[in-house]
């Protein structure tokens, strides 16, 4: 006979979680899934520094100095410590509005707009909020149903309210936001000084060894190990990729820079919220650069509020093949009870109930059938029961 168990099995909340997002470690990384340019900005980092380390620094380790390929991995180190940081963190989504949230809102926005006419528009959905005594608006996102906070706003990509949303990068695979954006701040900012110091050392390389051996031997100079590869050729491809990475990760980190010392989005400034026709001032600004700074770079971060690994236990039901459990009626008499009580028992009704006794007599038992302490002797009188006084009485 097959029995219906039921089992929890156990689900985390980053299973069940809107948008177009990917996690992996149960929920630990989170990322867009929009990832080619991710992929492409390791593999431009990390080949350059492979090709720095494999060959111009233990030269230039020998003839200037060992610091320089130290500081190189440092700077590369941290550089890929920030990126990671900011491409596997929350940026810092807003959850959505559950059902019953949705339906209170949308029932209050009807109760202060009133019924709109068939062929109307609806006037926009917006609550004022005031800011260092500077109003700001706050807009309604039809996608989350909820008022967004302050700077925030709903990436296209993700499909999620980030808080104090800077941009997406699709460079770094991810949103840049409330809780990532100092570490995108740093990544750019170590990658700047380290592809600085490739570019530099790379023609510092170059002017040494043109000075041994000249600069067309330089040129045609080929390691023994790598008899395919000219180490000219690797050269000259590191400088090219530097050179072109400094005029956009540098002027990227300029960009950022200016906007952290008025304490700023890029949205913000994208969309000219506080340089527009109105001249509506900053209101987040502390009108000094180093509280900008401090804030944005060095301010306690926020912890994040979508609980990615919390637990949802779902239910199912699974059949399992199992004995028959046996009823009352087939079980048998134990050895202690009598006869009658072993028919009594056998009487009993699936309910537990037992039946009235039935009209037909019992015949009296023998002397061979009683219990030894009821059977009598030859001779012996039988006494009157105690009961037997009470009934005539």
């Amino acid at each position: 006979m097959s029995v219906m168990v039921a089992r929890k099995k156990v689900v985390r909340k980053w299973e069940k979680l809107p948008g177009r997002n990917t996690f992996c470690c149960d929920g630990r990384i989170m990322m867009a899934r929009q990832k080619g340019i991710f992929y492409l900005t390791l593999f431009l980092i990390l080949g350059t520094c492979a090709l720095f380390f494999a060959f111009e620094c233990r030269y230039l380790a020998v003839q200037l100095s060992p610091a320089i390929p130290v500081f190189a991995a440092v700077l590369f180190l941290f550089a890929m410590a920030t990126l990671l940081r900011t491409s596997f963190s929350d940026p810092g989504v807003i959850p959505r509005a559950l059902p019953d949230e949705a339906a209170f809102i949308e029932m209050e926005i009807e109760a202060t707009n009133g019924t709109v006419p068939q062929g109307q528009r609806p006037p926009p959905r917006i609550k004022n909020f005031q800011i260092n005594n500077q109003i700001v608006k706050l807009k309604y996102c039809y996608t989350c149903k909820i008022f967004r906070p302050p700077r925030a706003s709903h990436c296209s990509i993700c499909d999620n309210c980030v808080e104090r949303f800077d941009h997406h990068c699709p460079w770094v695979g991810n949103c840049v936001g409330k809780r990532n954006y100092r570490y995108f701040y740093l990544f750019i900012l170590s990658l700047s000084l380290l592809t600085i110091y490739i570019f530099t050392f790379n023609i510092v390389y170059v002017a040494l060894k043109s000075l041994k051996i000249g600069f067309l031997n330089t040129l045609k100079e080929t390691p023994g190990t790598y008899p395919f590869t000219s180490l000219t050729v690797l050269t000259v491809l590191e400088v090219l990729i530097c050179f072109f990475t400094l005029w956009s990760v540098v002027g990227l980190t300029g960009f950022h820079t200016f906007l952290v010392a008025l304490n700023q989005t890029t949205n913000e400034d994208i969309k000219g919220s506080w340089t527009g026709k109105n001249r509506v001032q900053n209101p987040y600004s502390h009108g000094n650069i180093v509280k900008n700074c401090c804030e944005v770079l060095c301010g306690p971060l926020p912890p994040s509020v979508l609980d990615r690994r919390g637990i949802l236990q779902q239910e199912e039901s699974t059949a399992q093949e199992g004995p028959c459990p046996r009823g009352h009626s087939t079980q048998e008499p134990p050895a202690s009870q009598g006869p009658q009580q072993a028919e009594e028992s056998s009487m009993k009704q699936q309910d537990g109930s037992i039946p009235l006794p039935s009209a037909v007599p019992v015949p009296p038992l023998s002397d061979a059938e009683m219990p030894e302490e009821k059977q009598r002797t030859p001779g012996e009188v039988p006494l009157p029961s105690p009961d037997a006084g009470r009934a005539e009485h």
